[in-house]
């Protein structure tokens, strides 16, 4: 046996060369994740090992020189994760995340992730991931519209083109194949011209574009609707969504935040989430009411669970309904709000797939690690 250890190293054009893009695949690997979160094949971070992941966050007036101030986005973040089923794999993303950097050209959020053998622990690839995560979770609304749309669904409307409202679309489309037809909301004119010239390189399949002045004119006689903003820091002032201009039969997605009437979440809709036991452990994090801190749909349904407004059968699992345990739509006219937290488990999923893929087309540089531990 050998002690040698080395890793592979992908840059951000080594995982596109191995696929990290491939929206098709990307979505059948969340469909397959989630039933694999349902079998409880899986530990996350924390005492209830399903925590989303571990935060540092600045303080507003920092003591000590050279430590950051908070600011809108500033953070850092680690998420651990192990996933069984098809990937017997561990890892971890980490990432850093400041507003700011967008002056700089630079995301937002700048993302690395280490996979790592099981059972060893030695690592086996670090890889560029901002397209990892924003794949995996464009992906995750796609699963939410193979199971939840209208089956003639015509009209998409995606509020927030950025980087989620990008490849959300396109998960869309892979699921949809009547979707020809997108309307779009933006603030801004960036922004938004790099989103319409997104949608002409990469979604030909949509054959009318309409750009909204308002939230309103975007939701009215869509079929899927993916919220995708950015959510202020009160919940008061979270982008409103009348539910008088939802269309009967609608799905609306939501990796993000929005603020609905009480009595449409408790009598209107049927509130489906990508993994309830993440909402859980966000309730356990972040104790009522969560919705403002968490600023994920799915927190909202919680919330008003704690407050003895809807029962706990209330809130769906989607792999439930992907099972056959529990109906999904039960007709065209009914509206559903499904919610997508984000779980790292999805990152260590399409990761682990990408890796592969590269190991086999020999993508990437080979680092050493050791070839004798020093103390071992």
């Amino acid at each position: 046996m050998s002690a040698k250890v080395d890793f592979l190293y992908l840059s951000e054009p080594d995982m596109i060369k191995a696929g990290v893009t491939n929206m098709d695949q990307c979505v059948e690997v969340m469909e397959d994740l989630l039933l694999t979160l349902n079998r409880g094949d899986y530990i996350m971070g924390g005492n209830n090992n399903n925590s989303h992941g571990t935060q540092i966050s600045f303080p507003d007036h920092p003591k000590f020189p050279g430590m950051p101030a908070n600011a809108d986005d500033r953070r850092f973040m680690a998420m651990p994760a192990y996933l069984g089923g098809n990937y017997q794999m561990a890892g971890m993303k980490w990432y850093g995340s400041n507003v700011e950097n967008k002056k700089k050209g630079l995301p937002r959020s700048i993302l690395m992730m280490m996979l790592n053998d099981k059972d060893s622990g030695e690592p086996l690839a670090l890889m560029s991931a901002n397209l990892v995560s924003a794949y995996r979770t464009g992906a995750i609304p796609g699963v939410g519209a193979k199971y939840l749309a209208r089956k003639d669904a015509k009209v998409v409307s995606i509020i927030g083109p950025g980087v989620m409202g990008k490849t959300s679309l396109q998960a869309f489309l892979s699921v949809c194949p009547k979707l020809d037809t997108l309307k779009v909301k933006g603030r801004g004119k960036k922004s938004m011209d790099s989103f319409l010239a997104f949608v002409k390189e990469e979604c030909s399949q949509i054959k009318n574009v309409i750009v909204c002045d308002t939230t309103e004119e975007a939701i009215r006689e869509s079929d899927i609707i993916g919220i995708n903003t950015t959510a202020p820091i009160k919940e008061a002032d979270f982008l409103y969504i009348d539910d008088q201009w939802l269309k009967k039969g609608a799905l609306v997605c939501m990796p993000s935040a929005a603020r609905f009437e009480e009595d449409f979440l408790v009598n209107g809709c049927k509130k489906v989430v990508d993994n309830y036991k993440l909402y859980e452990a966000w309730a356990e994090e972040f104790p009522y009411p969560s919705y403002e801190l968490v600023q994920i749909i799915g927190s909202k349904f919680t919330d008003l669970m704690h407050e003895g407004k809807i029962a706990r059968e209330e809130i769906i699992d989607i792999a439930d309904i992907m099972t056959g345990k529990h109906v999904g739509r039960e007709n065209d006219d009914e509206i559903i709000v499904y919610s997508v937290g984000g779980m790292p488990v999805e990152d260590i999923a399409w990761g682990s797939i990408v890796y592969k893929n590269a190991l086999e087309k020999g993508i990437g540089i080979t680092l050493p690690l050791w070839d004798v531990p020093k103390m071992a």
